[in-house]
């Protein structure tokens, strides 16, 4: 398993600016929830998953087999 950045510098940029801007929540959700602090619950329980291949919702990161 291999976690890494979405390869596009402007989508990096604008999530991780939207992060900045929510104290480490998700800028994708609009509630600041346990659930949704970066690295967010969903997308911790796809990785989670061996067959898992893919962002996650906000696209910042890529989990790769």
């Amino acid at each position: 398993m291999k976690i890494t950045l979405n390869p596009n510098e402007e989508i990096v940029k604008s999530i991780k600016e939207g992060l900045a801007q929510k104290d480490g929540y998700c800028p994708c959700r609009v509630e600041k929830t346990a659930e949704n602090k970066c690295m967010c619950k969903e997308f911790r329980e796809q990785i989670a998953n061996p067959d898992f291949e893919g962002y996650c919702h906000c696209m910042l990161y890529y989990k790769s087999k």
